[in-house]
C-alpha cells in the first residue's frame, strides 16, 4: 500500500550522511489503511526505515492518519 511504499522510497534514501546529521529516530503511530508502527532510524550506523517499533528509543513519536503520513511525505 501507500504506506509501505513511502518507507520503501525512504529506506532508500538514508544515507550515513543523514544519519550523521539528524542524529533522531522517528516513530509513527498510523491509523487507518497501512497503520500500526512504524519507524525512520537517523541514529544507528547505516539507519533504516520500516514497520515495527524502531531498533532504538525513538526521539520524537507521531500520531497521525496513514492518509495524512502520506500526504506529509509526498
Amino acid at each position: 500500500g501507500p504506506v509501505a511504499e513511502t518507507f520503501r522510497v525512504i529506506r532508500g534514501a538514508v544515507t550515513e550522511e543523514y544519519v550523521r546529521s539528524t542524529q533522531g529516530v522517528f516513530q509513527f503511530e498510523l491509523s487507518g489503511d497501512g497503520g500500526g508502527t512504524w519507524y525512520i532510524d537517523l541514529k544507528s550506523k547505516g539507519g533504516g526505515a520500516g514497520f515495527g517499533k524502531p531498533p532504538v528509543a525513538a526521539d520524537v513519536v507521531m500520531s497521525m492518519s496513514s492518509a495524512d503520513f502520506v500526504k506529509m511525505f509526498t
